[in-house]
């Protein structure tokens, strides 16, 4: 089975491909190394996996029609894992363009291709984020049709793509749903890097809201294996993949950061940005049915693993400039 893996320099994809390389699985990665964050973030997560001879690697931008076509062409791809993304509600509101770009024209893409030279399956990575304004914990079958970000109309846009391809010419689809995912050498636009890394260095760290804004926040391992499970054939389904726990506040977060790393945090608070979403919380009652999946790691354990990574490797921490915006 090969199977291409796209955004493989991500967290999400990165961790994926770690997994799938164990089961001795041939996997084709492709990543446009766009400098959204720090690349160096990226290269550090390809290092390990560029070691296997099972892991080939190419720059290419899923908007590439031809790149990709010639790609397919040179490989016979069983099954697609589309991970590739611009994340990022925020940074979706001052640049919407490139999120359709990538995260719809780019998975219109990769489905004309997957059309052409008949590859059987797809796993879309979607977001938590469609669900605002829904009542919580948010189950698939809810209605997401009032996105509230350019970042969510672009994965709602995805997400009916693969519709169509499904019911069109057979494709099978597993969109997962993603909720706040963290882990060891995570985007440094993402909360927890920041805290961490700010914390630390004893520089002030921008919270927006008051802190009682919570999320269900998954480990990078759990929402790995579950994106490995959802390459079984299922038809179309559209399943969540959320950490389990109630959601944790953001106060609490800071809290648990100060205790692991010995030291205050200096806050400034900002007001919460109207397209983010207060609280999310996943029902996973459907993940747990449909592909015997659900999350090992709790939170406070997680966590203490993404300060450990950070104590072991300041200098390239340090080197790293976080996003606040």
């Amino acid at each position: 089975m090969d199977v291409l893996v796209t955004g493989a320099a991500g967290l999400i994809a990165s961790k994926t491909c770690e997994f799938l390389l164990k089961q001795n699985i041939k996997i084709v990665g492709i990543d446009n190394m766009n400098d959204y964050y720090d690349i160096k973030l990226k290269e550090y997560r390809l290092k390990s996996l560029k070691k296997s001879s099972n892991f080939e690697f190419h720059k290419i931008d899923i908007e590439d029609h031809i790149a990709l076509d010639l790609l397919f062409s040179r490989n016979k791809i069983d099954i697609v894992l589309n991970l590739a993304a611009r994340a990022g509600i925020r940074y979706s509101i001052k640049n919407p363009h490139i999120y359709f770009t990538t995260n719809t024209i780019g998975t219109l893409n990769i489905l004309e291709m997957m059309k052409k030279y008949k590859t059987r399956k797809m796993v879309l990575a979607s977001s938590s984020s469609l669900y605002a304004g829904q009542k919580m914990p948010f189950r698939e079958d809810l209605p997401v049709n009032t996105p509230i970000s350019p970042y969510a109309a672009s994965k709602k846009a995805a997400e009916v793509l693969c519709y169509s391809y499904h019911y069109l010419y057979g494709i099978d689809v597993s969109i997962v749903r993603y909720f706040t995912v963290y882990g060891p050498a995570g985007r440094p636009d993402m909360s927890i890097f920041r805290f961490i890394k700010w914390i630390a260095e004893e520089t002030p760290i921008t919270l927006f809201g008051d802190g009682t804004e919570a999320r269900d926040f998954t480990y990078v391992d759990d929402i790995a294996n579950g994106t490995i499970k959802a390459m079984k054939e299922v038809g179309h389904e559209i399943i969540n993949l959320g950490g389990g726990e109630n959601p944790i506040p953001l106060s609490y977060v800071v809290q648990k950061i100060e205790e692991y790393l010995g030291k205050k945090a200096i806050i400034v608070h900002k007001p919460l940005n109207k397209a983010e979403m207060k609280e999310t919380w996943a029902d996973i009652t459907k993940a747990n049915k449909l592909l015997n999946w659900k999350p090992l790691i709790g939170f406070d354990e997680g966590l203490k693993r993404c300060v450990d990574w950070h104590n072991d490797n300041r200098e390239l921490i340090s080197s790293i400039n976080c996003m606040s915006e």
